[in-house]
C-alpha cells in the first residue's frame, strides 16, 4: 500500500515504476477493506518480468513419494495431515486450500509467519507438508530431509523436471506467483514501450536467465498485454481460492 502511494504521488513522466508479485492485486483486496488503491483504475501493466512457482514438499516420514500417494494418502486420513504456510492469506496458504476443494481432501492448517519459520517445521517433522519456493527446500531435498512431490505452475519447471505439475492432474492449476511492473496511469504510452521493450530483451540474457534459473525463478519478459492477462487471470484463480479458504477482510 504505501508502494502504491508512493507511486501515486511521483511525477508520471516515466522514471518511476513499481516492481511487484501478484498478491498485490489479488490477495490484498481481499483481505484490507480499505486498499487506498485499485488495479483496473490506477495501474498500467508494463513487462511481466517473472515466475516463481511453489513446490510441495512433504516430511521424509509421510509415506508417500510421489503426488498420486499423497492424495491417497490424505484421502485415506481426513485431517489427518497437517500443512504449513506462510501465513494465512499468503500464496502457500491459498495454493493449499485450492488444492484441496479442487481433489476432495481435508488437511489441517498450521500457518506461521514466513517459510523462515514454516520451512524448519516441516524438516523437523512438526508439519506434515507445505508449498515452498525452491531455494528455501533445495538443501534439504538434497540431503534427504525433505521430499518434493510436484510443483503449482502451469508445467514442468526447468530446474525440477522431474517434479511434475500439479496441472499434469488438475487441468489448468496454476498458482505460481507472478512478478511485473507497473506505471501509474497518466505514464507516457512511451516510456511504457520502451521499458517493455527493454525488459523483453533483458529477459534473455543467458547471465540473468541462469541467475534467476538458480534462485528457482523463471524469466519471462513479456509485454503490457500479456501481463494485463497473467495478473487478469491469477485474480480469478485466487479470488476463487479466497472464498473456498472463507478469508475475509479486515
Amino acid at each position: 500500500m504505501v508502494a502504491a502511494q508512493t507511486l501515486a504521488s511521483s511525477p508520471k513522466d516515466g522514471y518511476t515504476f513499481l516492481v511487484t508479485d501478484g498478491s498485490m492485486f489479488s490477495i490484498n483486496p481481499a483481505i484490507y477493506k480499505k486498499l487506498g488503491y485499485s488495479y483496473k483504475e490506477d495501474f498500467l501493466p508494463v513487462s511481466l518480468a517473472a515466475r516463481g512457482p511453489l513446490y510441495l514438499a512433504v516430511n521424509p516420514k509421510v509415506p508417500a513419494n510421489t503426488f498420486q500417494e499423497f492424495v491417497a494418502l490424505a484421502k485415506s486420513k481426513p485431517g489427518g495431515l497437517n500443512y504449513g504456510s506462510s501465513g494465512v492469506g499468503s500464496t502457500h496458504h491459498l495454493t493449499m486450500e485450492a488444492l484441496k476443494a479442487a481433489l476432495h481432501i481435508e488437511l489441517t492448517h498450521i500457518p506461521f509467519k514466513g517459510t523462515g519459520q514454516s520451512v524448519p517445521a516441516l524438516v523437523g517433522g512438526e508439519i506434515d507438508v507445505l508449498f515452498s519456493a525452491l531455494p528455501s527446500l533445495s538443501g534439504f531435498v538434497k540431503s534427504g530431509q525433505v521430499k518434493l512431490l510436484a510443483v503449482n505452475s502451469a508445467k514442468r519447471t526447468v530446474q525440477e523436471p522431474n517434479t511434475p505439475a500439479i496441472s499434469e492432474t488438475i487441468p489448468n492449476f496454476d498458482f505460481a506467483p507472478i512478478v511485473g511492473i507497473l506505471a501509474y496511469r497518466g505514464t507516457p504510452a512511451s516510456a511504457i514501450n520502451r521499458i517493455a521493450s527493454e525488459m523483453a530483451q533483458v529477459a534473455k540474457m543467458p547471465e540473468l536467465v541462469s541467475t534467476l534459473s538458480n534462485a528457482g525463478i523463471e524469466a519471462i519478459g513479456a509485454g503490457p498485454a500479456d501481463y494485463n492477462k497473467a495478473v487478469l487471470s491469477e485474480n480469478a484463480r485466487l479470488a476463487k481460492a479466497i472464498a473456498t479458504a472463507g478469508i475475509k477482510a479486515e
